[in-house]
């Protein structure tokens, strides 16, 4: 099976290291991991390469999380790419934003290894199966 192309999206460096031990820990089989610290240079990177999955925060400069998610439903290359919204955020008007711009999930920090787990890997086999079709 082909190690995943993950992309991390943060504007804390910190933050984007302890996503990616965590991804490393959940054994979701992920190869690459390339980080973004801003909306605007993460779609700079979705034009490209290629992803599997993109986890992003929603209070960035620049460009932020969800006018990120705006932006990417224009981006051919990142059809079919699902996004988790990773943030503090707790308001359920916060979510129902993230989720109305595309997210497929949200995840409140601080979470979880197991947290990130649940979440990111159905969407790793539903984007394979689609794959396969």
């Amino acid at each position: 099976m082909k190690k995943r192309r993950v992309l991390v999206v943060d504007d804390s460096s910190t933050i984007r290291k302890i996503i990616q031990h965590s991804l490393h820990q959940a054994n979701l089989n992920v190869g690459d991991i390339l980080e973004a610290s801003n909306g605007r240079e993460a779609l700079g990177m979705v034009q490209r390469f290629t992803f599997d999955l993109i986890l992003t925060d929603i209070d960035m400069p620049l460009m932020d999380g969800l006018e990120l998610l705006e932006a990417l439903a224009y981006v051919r290359s990142a059809q079919g790419t699902p996004v988790v919204v990773i943030t503090k955020h707790t308001s359920e008007e916060g979510v129902l934003r993230a989720m109305e711009a595309g997210a497929k999930a949200y995840i409140r920090k601080p979470f979880t290894v197991k947290d990130l787990s649940e979440k990111i890997e159905p969407l790793l086999m539903e984007k394979l199966q689609a794959a396969e079709k």
